[in-house]
């Protein structure tokens, strides 16, 4: 049933809006990116790359507050306590303000104590790298404030403008770099098209917001003490998966180059982004089920726990039907994708990773489970205790087999993830009401 202050259509078309918004930019970048290259070079290339990756890394500086934000006006929707959310809004909209200015001042220091020299250049003059810096310090705000009205947009289900926006925001990341570089190539100058992009999407991302608060007869709200403690111990303990995020993600490539070699990094690495490209889909699915399954929680447990076994079925159907797809078809794929220049191992790589994506996307909807059951905290140490035995496993396994360890590894660890997963959800998938999935009071 779809509230009146709700946005129309179904869950199948929110899951098509997040595909679409979600799989649009990766074509726009696979199309801008050599273009972007011949045009300003490798150096000042892997500096823009660089940047984009500061600007993606401002997810931990929000502290996890958007996704505690969608989660916690899902849940006062649910619960029929409507009144309380523009406090929840006003609080998280502070708090990311905060933190926000907070990495702003960090990068500006750094800037000034010449942290530009950590990366040495041959072509890009130092006053250029300092001048992007600076420019890069003020999309951290934009960046960490966004993530929270996006939230508050996920929680009202209003997919549609926010995944438009997400597909600009991508052209926009790419094209505007591209555009200023017909024209000059100063870094600082390709940096601040980011910052001007960050701004608009800022905008934007607020605008729908409060129209959703507005349709649902909401005002604006003033920051309280009470949901700013519950936004911050939920976001905090996601915060910590954030951090630890990208030491499971990247070790497997690093540990290769130094045990290994570099060449045996790109027989790794491209059948590996080919792989993990299918996880949009999984992502699509996981956007809508979160906010939708914390919102059922609170009114309709049985409801939500049909919901989530329904859509674990589905997607773990759709999946195992791509996966075994590009499986069978990754010598293809990469013959023609590299002109026929494919790494000698990359092919079983490929297909020993396409089953670790599948139990991936198995695992992420279990994770979008506990997260609507209010449990970062579980999920967080989970992460914490699977860092040491991975970089033992990797470490051992490409000792071992080379390229074809880390793969295995890589599989075996999403794989146990999974498991694990599962297991903190068990009984709760039946009963999601259990372990105190109801918000307390806001004080």
């Amino acid at each position: 049933m779809v509230s009146s202050d709700e946005p129309r259509g179904g869950n199948g078309g929110r899951i098509a809006w997040n595909l679409f918004g979600f799989a649009l930019p990766l074509a726009i970048a696979a199309a801008a990116i050599p273009q972007l290259l011949s045009l300003i070079g490798s150096e000042r290339f892997g500096y823009l790359a660089l940047a984009w990756g500061v600007i993606g890394y401002a997810s931990v500086i929000d502290l996890g507050i958007g996704r505690a934000a969608t989660r916690l006006v899902s849940c006062l929707r649910g619960g029929g306590h409507r009144d309380r959310i523009p406090d929840v809004v006003a609080s998280a909209a502070w708090l990311t303000r905060v933190t926000g200015a907070i990495g702003m001042l960090a990068l500006v220091a750094a800037a000034w104590l010449g942290a530009h020299r950590l990366v040495p250049s041959a072509v890009v003059p130092e006053r250029e790298l300092q001048l992007a810096l600076l420019f890069l310090a003020l999309a951290l705000p934009m960046q960490a404030m966004s993530a929270t009205w996006r939230g508050v947009n996920e929680a009202w289900l209003n997919f549609a403008p926010v995944n438009l926006l997400r597909v600009l925001l991508g052209a926009a990341n790419f094209g505007g770099p591209w555009l200023v570089a017909l024209f000059v190539q100063d870094l600082h100058w390709l940096v601040a098209t980011l910052v001007v992009s960050r701004a608009a999407a800022l905008a934007c991302y607020r605008g729908f917001a409060l129209r959703c608060l507005r349709r649902a007869g909401l005002g604006t709200g003033r920051f309280a003490a009470g949901p700013a403690r519950q936004l911050l111990h939920f976001g905090g303990w996601h915060s910590l998966s954030s951090l630890l995020n990208p030491l499971l993600v990247q070790a497997d490539r690093f540990l290769i180059g130094a045990l290994v070699s570099a060449a045996a990094v790109t027989a790794y690495v491209i059948p590996y982004e080919l792989a993990v490209q299918c996880l949009v889909l999984s992502g699509a699915v996981t956007s809508v089920a979160f906010p939708l399954i914390s919102q059922l929680l609170q009114s309709d447990a049985e409801r939500a726990a049909c919901l989530f076994r329904s859509w674990q079925r589905r997607l773990g159907l759709a999946m195992a039907v791509a996966m075994g797809t590009l499986a069978w078809f990754m010598p293809d794929l990469l013959h023609v994708w590299l002109q026929g220049r494919v790494p000698g191992e990359s092919v079983v790589v490929g297909r020993i990773l396409c089953a670790g994506v599948f139990f991936n996307s198995v695992g992420a909807m279990y994770f979008a489970l506990l997260h609507a059951q209010g449990k970062t905290r579980q999920t967080a140490l989970l992460h914490l205790l699977e860092v040491p035995p991975y970089l033992v496993l990797l470490w051992l396994l490409i000792g071992q087999w080379g390229v074809v360890g880390a793969a295995l590894a890589w599989s075996m660890r999403v794989s146990l993830d999974a498991a694990a997963l599962a297991c903190l959800c068990r009984d709760r998938a039946s009963h999601p009401h259990a372990g105190g999935t109801r918000v307390p009071a806001l004080r």
